[in-house]
């Protein structure tokens, strides 16, 4: 499959993959224009040619392809030479846009044009794609076929901005593993490294004003075992020696991803997530401390004192310093997760917004436009130094400065508002794109994570622009990123398996125009970039290679299956697992009474993971469902199927067995069809810390008629008045009179100011709910 994935025989005449399904390239990002001719082209041995006048970089990754050639098909690729059968021909291209490329095989010649390094770079990333996976090895591989398909291509990317997160404060990751971060980002062709340097945790970048941040905000004196929603552990160890960048090991980090066309954003979290900072200059801080650089994770409630001039000078130091080491145009300043509780009891902030004329108003508290100050004074300085400011949506909250970049982590929310705003904005919502999710649902077979659940097809659907906006909001979204938060993650391993295969899709959503992305495509590629990630010595989840099902409800409920490429899959309905001898999947699986569904892709020796679905049986089972409220945009799933699917959630909240509504209650209608029922059960789930909230109150409703309904029972729920009280699954149960009404309404209540003693009091809450069970 390396060269060209068939998906019917390939016709001698030309073939264009955008209009017919006889074939497609096994490429990822997968390019936006081709049309696979006839024939091919011997890259073995081939000469690589390119003008002496083109500039270093780009000079430099063709020599770095010649060289990778000659070394795995064993035989030497001349540069300019002239007497090789075949040749690779790179030309330069004025006319090209910065990131764009043409790739033009035939029998005897590869043509490539382009404009800058980038685009010789992406280029050639399509090549060694097209080519056996060795290529992307240090061994040679001479029995291999190296052939390239004959093909005409023109490709450049949808998203200006390409990003990729590395957090190397909560745990650290030394220059050889930011290296190898970089090599795989170079595959997919991103090309900007958002780089986390300071947090609680550790403070990673050498400052040389201030050393004390290396030599104490590195150092931790313990860390916290197991997860932070578990009981409170932690290891008594010292974490941190030594593990910081100087700046020259940063200059020699730039230099590396330059010569691939990366660009590298550091990020400095302020004022929040300075902890690290605070236990080196405890002067910093609102009490004066002592401080500890923190040892678990999560929010801290101490922050920076930004009532003092000084604290404003340090700020502008560190900047300065990071500003002369970093070329990109921008600086990340962090501004999420930043507590307002130190402020609001320290005298120096409390004259600072009252010098400043700061108000409470409907919207926000005086000391949330006390950090629009601080953003709007960043931004200021970063200005005076040539660079543009980026930071977490929650810069929006307050007043977000002029020319601020907004990147909306928090579902897509703050990037929305802030293109309606015209402001540019960066999508990277922890819906799609927080990678230190699970990847899986069993989690006892998972690396340790910080929880939900996303699966790769969640991240490949993603489509950042909606189709609410106006062509100029379109403008302002300037690309989408992956975050990898690395609370949970401390090894190499660990950290490529959270990010692998995940990158693979986050490279289609960043690149592809929606008309060329293809999830079956993408899937039958899967074999190929990860035979890559295999030769480059990447572990990464195999996820993709499991059987895979989704749950429909019409006509009853049905189980549709499917597995990577043509895999056969095999099934049970008694709880079994399956094997070789098991029936085989041929169509919809009919479900009609209590069972569990077990089915595995029949791949190799099927040591694959097992996909199962447990079905209990209730008269609402297979009934038709109407929702009558909106289901947030991020948690519609399978709604409203999910609702009467005969599957009983057991979480997370985001595992797709539940829906997830925001700031407005819950109204659903089922079509009992006449039959008798006495009993209804909700199914929610409550999840305090992502504000996802019990109902507030569950009603239930019969009708003969659909349209006039008559309150049949009713309960009103009160929430535990504690974040760690009744998380979890939680059912309400009503019973009412025995009717044969045909028309069931059920409604629940959802919070639309959370309680005083949440964190977010004030703001809208979620409401999570699965199954209507009747009985």
């Amino acid at each position: 499959m390396r060269r060209l994935i068939f998906l019917a025989a390939v016709a001698a005449a030309v073939i264009s993959c955008k209009t017919t399904d006889k074939g497609t390239l096994s490429v990822v990002p997968y390019p936006n224009e081709v049309n696979i001719l006839s024939g091919t082209f011997n890259a073995a041995g081939a000469d690589i040619r390119f003008a002496e006048d083109l500039d270093k970089g780009s000079a430099g990754v063709i020599r770095i392809f010649a060289d990778q050639l000659a070394l795995v098909t064993g035989q030497t690729s001349t540069i300019n030479g002239t007497d090789a059968a075949t040749h690779f021909l790179f030309t330069y291209d004025a006319s090209l846009p910065e990131e764009a490329y043409t790739l033009n095989i035939n029998k005897k010649s590869a043509v490539i044009k382009a404009s800058s390094l980038r685009g010789f770079n992406y280029a050639i990333q399509t090549i060694k794609q097209m080519l056996p996976a060795e290529i992307f090895g240090k061994a040679e591989a001479a029995d291999k076929d190296w052939t390239l398909q004959c093909v005409a291509i023109k490709d450049e990317p949808r998203f200006g901005y390409r990003g990729l997160h590395m957090d190397v404060s909560r745990h650290f990751f030394d220059m050889d593993e930011v290296k190898r971060y970089l090599d795989i980002m170079e595959v997919h062709k991103l090309n900007t490294l958002h780089w986390h340097l300071t947090d609680d945790q550790g403070w990673r970048l050498e400052i040389k004003k201030y050393p004390r941040l290396t030599e104490v905000g590195s150092i931790r004196k313990q860390t916290l075992v197991g997860h932070l929603f578990e009981n409170e552990t932690y290891d008594g160890t010292p974490y941190g020696e030594g593990c910081y960048f100087t700046q020259d090991q940063v200059r020699e980090i730039l230099d590396y991803a330059a010569a691939k066309g990366i660009t590298i954003i550091p990020e400095i979290d302020l004022p929040g997530h300075m902890l690290a900072a605070l236990a080196a200059y405890p002067e910093l801080g609102c009490t004066g401390g002592p401080y500890d650089v923190w040892g678990k994770w999560g929010v801290a409630d101490d922050v920076l004192c930004v009532g003092k001039e000084s604290t404003m000078q340090f700020l502008e130091d560190v900047l300065t310093e990071v500003c002369e080491l970093f070329p990109a145009e921008y600086v990340h300043i962090g501004g999420d997760e930043c507590p307002k509780v130190r402020w609001e009891e320290c005298p120096h902030c409390q004259a600072k917004i009252k010098e400043l004329g700061l108000k409470d108003d409907e919207r926000f508290k005086a000391e949330h436009y006390l950090q629009g100050y601080v953003t709007s004074r960043m931004e200021k300085f970063l200005a005076s130094k040539g660079k543009k400011l980026i930071g977490w949506d929650e810069i929006l909250e307050g007043e977000i400065a002029p020319n601020a970049t907004v990147m909306s982590w928090r579902g897509v929310a703050g990037g929305l508002q802030a293109v309606r705003m015209g402001h540019d904005a960066i999508m990277t919502p922890n819906t799609f794109f927080y990678l230190d999710y699970y990847q899986a649902l069993d989690k006892e077979n998972e690396p340790l994570a910080i929880g939900g659940f996303l699966p790769v097809e969640k991240c490949y659907s993603y489509e950042p622009v909606t189709a609410s906006m106006t062509e100029e909001e379109k403008g302002h979204i300037l690309g989408v990123q992956a975050n990898l938060w690395t609370e949970y993650i401390a090894t190499p391993d660990h950290l490529h398996y959270m990010l692998l295969p995940r990158l693979a899709a986050l490279a289609e959503v960043q690149w592809c125009e929606p008309e060329t992305k293809n999830w079956e495509r993408f899937l039958d590629s899967a074999d190929d970039f990860c035979g890559i990630y295999d030769v480059m010595g990447y572990r990464y989840g195999d996820h993709l290679f499991d059987a895979r099902g989704i749950v429909n409800v019409k006509d009853g409920v049905s189980v549709v299956l499917e597995a990577q490429g043509e895999t056969p899959i095999r099934y049970t309905l008694d709880g079994s697992d399956p094997t070789v001898d098991s029936p085989l999947y041929t169509g919809p699986v009919k479900i009609s009474e209590n069972c569990t569904l077990k089915a595995r892709s029949q791949r190799g020796e099927m040591s694959g993971r097992i996909f199962v679905k447990d079905f209990s049986a209730h008269k609402a089972m297979g009934r038709p469902v109407k929702i009558l409220t909106d289901t947030h945009p991020n948690y519609t799933f399978t709604c409203p199927d999910l609702l009467t699917d005969g599957v009983i959630g057991e979480g997370p909240y985001n595992s797709g067995d539940f829906g997830g509504w925001y700031n407005r209650p819950f109204e659903a209608i089922i079509d009992m069809g006449g039959t008798t029922y006495s009993e209804i059960t909700l199914s929610t789930i409550v999840f305090k810390y992502d504000w996802i909230m019990n109902p507030t109150s569950f009603t239930v409703l019969t009708s003969e008629d659909g349209k006039t309904f008559t309150e049949a029972a009713h309960m009103d729920i009160e929430c535990e008045g504690r974040m760690d009280d009744a998380n979890g699954c939680q059912d309400y149960t009503l019973r009412l009179d025995e009717t044969s009404a045909r028309y069931l309404k059920v409604t629940a209540g959802c919070y639309t100011s959370l309680p005083d003693w949440h964190p977010g009091a004030g703001s809208p809450g979620f409401l999570f709910i699965d199954e209507i069970i009747v009985k």
